[in-house]
């Protein structure tokens, strides 16, 4: 076999979201200001997401930014950076090509002049 024809073994970026969220205690928040009664549910209901539309979500071409990015610094105190579901504990119900669905209200990945931070686990690796 040509090693052009060779298989690449490709990271699942769904599994690989699962576990950096799970890796997060649910009993100490990644972000300084944000406590951990909020960021309980929060973590909660990510995993929910990842599980439900996790898959679905990475094949619309979500990303990790997106979907659960922070303020390199200030974490979620910076709601301009924030992933779509680093703002509430709310749980999905719906995923689209350009926005998620909860019970009351939308988040949407095509907002003008978005600057998405980083992935939630590399602020918490940080111990900002």
């Amino acid at each position: 076999m040509s090693a052009g024809l060779a298989p690449t073994l490709l990271p699942n970026p769904v599994a690989l979201w699962h576990g950096s969220i799970e890796a997060i205690s649910p009993h100490a928040s990644p972000c300084r200001y944000l406590s951990p009664v909020r960021w309980s549910p929060m973590r909660e209901g990510c995993l929910d997401f990842i599980t439900r539309l996790g898959a679905e979500a990475h094949g619309l071409g979500w990303t990790a930014a997106q979907l659960f990015a922070v303020h390199p610094e200030h974490g979620t105190l910076r709601l301009d950076f924030c992933g779509a579901l680093m703002v509430t504990g709310d749980r999905v119900q719906a995923v689209e090509a350009d926005r998620l669905v909860f019970e009351r209200g939308s988040a949407y990945r095509t907002k003008p002049g978005q600057e998405w931070g980083v992935p939630v686990w590399e602020f918490a690796r940080k111990g900002r």
